[in-house]
């Protein structure tokens, strides 16, 4: 699919490219000719006029060289390939639009915050570090930069509000650090065919005496694991699981994203928990991290997570095919296409194109998906209002230490690709939606039979369970790294799952204390609490109305439930 796009674009390039010098309006409707077309949710007065707007607005800034970089996935692979080359057509700018690994994009993005050294004039990076760029200040305010310095360059008809991601990129002090770009979850992922197999339902229903159909709870989800691991379909043998279990830094990701939130670890809150995060971070009033172990009030080594990393372990080992206990993130990505997987507890819809390729074992005939996306099932200490999975939010960030003439043109840019001239048509490509506009565009409405649920999700309402990381994370490089090492430990099994958890949550204390004593952060930065026993804590909370760190839950298991997926989806439409 991305390659088709791509090659559509080829002709369009050449002869923008040719045309620099010329920019302006002619440009601009070559492009909206070869490449947009009725693919937006404007009509071609209005795409023009947009159009018209940034060519006016970039007029200071024709000639100059700007550097934007990104992580490489499909959606930047167009804005590099296609988009770019666009706008430096149209507007005269020259975009070098990079793509490197994302933890080179840290990396950077940290060089520059450390030596005031303007590296690249605009970054996509993950809205994870929202809570990193607030307190260390190093971030403009795109509040204040759109009310102020950049007001002659941000587009009237940018709207805000039409952005389904950015009370994920706003901090506790109400300003908007970063603007959305892309944007995917994870959900459940589960082979429809074969749990529409009468066969299959009739065998579970009689050794389980409930309905096989979307697990609403890890109770159900182990059964299902369970019930297919093993199985012969289709003359192989069948997993009822798929994980990856290699200490590599993709294993950190698989759990500050989502897994412990799916066991119930933190407080209630959308989007993140409060005064206790997803991650067992806990702050006070102020916003200020006070502690992540039990003892300080955090949950990072509480009864739901370490709950949640012996779930895991259990399934890998149990369910998923041997070789994935060897695997990373990107080598265990592909398997479920592979026709051997019944159900994974999420995948990344940023994936999506690469699940419903023709000819795949997973795909119909007539190009449908053998496959749904469902919303995660979720633990025993999970409780209704709190967050039920991750969304990946990759956001435009605009560093103080970019002169203002440069950040002026990279925020052209970013807006550019962000427009609703263009989103309709990149979301085509890359199916990382940001804007309502788009999600409810018809062209979506009539591709939604071959995407396997994704734009059924989108439109639901329970995708505002799904939240990236949240600002309780005062430095998200430092302590992200921490986390690969941590799940290692209890992936290979040097250390039980308790033992990990006790020396993660530690390690981040440190990472805190050191914080507090520099206080580089201000009156915003980590302040640790006084050290008390988990009943302590527990009892707080709960005459707080709060939850975590909760009490150890006996036995750890809840009656399993199941949901018909038809009947879901019906009931989101209504």
């Amino acid at each position: 699919m991305r390659r088709q796009f791509l090659t559509s674009t080829t002709a369009l390039v050449l002869l923008l490219g040719a045309s620099q010098a010329y920019a302006g309006m002619d440009e601009a409707k070559a492009f909206l000719d070869a490449e947009i077309k009725d693919m937006s949710t404007l009509d071609r007065a209005a795409q023009e006029a947009e159009m018209q707007w940034f060519i006016d607005a970039a007029k200071p800034f024709a000639g100059m060289d700007i550097k934007v970089v990104s992580e490489p996935i499909a959606t930047h692979d167009y804005e590099a390939k296609v988009l770019a080359p666009a706008f430096t057509a149209i507007t005269g700018i020259k975009i070098t639009h990079d793509e490197i690994g994302e933890g080179d994009v840290i990396e950077k993005l940290q060089t520059q915050m450390q030596s005031g050294e303007n590296i690249y004039d605009a970054y996509v990076n993950d809205s994870d570090l929202i809570g990193t760029h607030w307190r260390y200040q190093q971030v403009r305010s795109l509040t204040k930069w759109m009310a102020n310095e950049g007001k002659d360059v941000t587009n009237p008809n940018l709207d805000l509000a039409d952005f389904i991601g950015t009370k994920f990129t706003t901090a506790p002090d109400g300003d908007l650090y970063q603007l959305p770009d892309q944007q995917f979850a994870n959900l459940y992922w589960f082979r429809y065919d074969w749990f529409n197999d009468e066969k299959n339902k009739a065998d579970f229903k009689a050794k389980y005496g409930y309905d096989l159909g979307v697990p609403v709870n890890w109770s159900a989800y182990e059964d299902i694991a369970e019930f297919f691991t093993g199985r012969e379909i289709d003359g192989k043998k069948v997993y009822g699981h798929m994980d990856y279990g290699k200490k590599d830094p993709s294993l950190g990701w698989r759990f500050t994203d989502a897994w412990l939130s799916m066991a119930g670890n933190g407080d209630k809150g959308l989007p993140n928990g409060l005064p206790v995060d997803e991650w067992g971070i806990k702050v006070d009033e102020k916003s200020r991290p006070v502690g992540s172990c039990v003892a300080r009030g955090g949950d990072t080594n509480g009864p739901a997570a370490v709950y949640s990393i012996q779930k895991y372990l259990d399934w890998l080992k149990a369910y998923a095919p041997p070789e994935a206990q060897g695997m990373t993130f990107g080598e265990s990505g592909p398997v479920p296409s592979q026709g051997t997987v019944a159900q994974q507890m999420f995948t990344y819809t940023a994936f999506t194109a690469s699940f419903v390729k023709d000819g795949l074992p997973v795909v119909n005939a007539d190009g449908t998906p053998k496959w749904r996306f469902a919303p995660s099932p979720h633990g025993v200490y999970w409780k209704d209002g709190m967050k039920l999975g991750y969304q990946d939010v990759g956001s435009w960030t605009l560093l103080k230490s970019t002169p203002d003439d440069r950040a002026k043109a990279a925020w052209l840019y970013a807006q550019f690709v962000t427009s609703k001239t263009v989103d309709v048509k990149k979301a085509h490509v890359g199916l990382t939606l940001i804007r309502e506009s788009t999600i409810q565009h018809k062209s979506f409405t009539d591709r939604a039979p071959k995407l396997g649920g994704l734009i059924e999700f989108y439109r639901s309402p329970a995708r505002v369970q799904w939240s990236p990381t949240g600002t309780n994370v005062p430095d998200y490089p430092k302590l992200a790294q921490l986390w690969w090492q941590a799940i290692g430990d209890a992936s290979s099994g040097a250390k039980t799952p308790q033992e990990a958890m006790d020396s993660l949550c530690a390690e981040q204390e440190e990472v805190l204390e050191r914080l507090e004593r520099a206080g580089v952060q201000g009156d915003i930065g980590p302040k640790l609490a006084e050290e008390k026993t988990l009943e302590e804590w527990n009892a707080d909370a709960v005459a707080k109305g709060n939850l975590a760190p909760q009490l150890k839950i006996e036995p750890e298991k809840d009656k399993p439930q199941t949901i018909n997926y038809d009947e879901l989806v019906k009931s989101w439409s209504n």
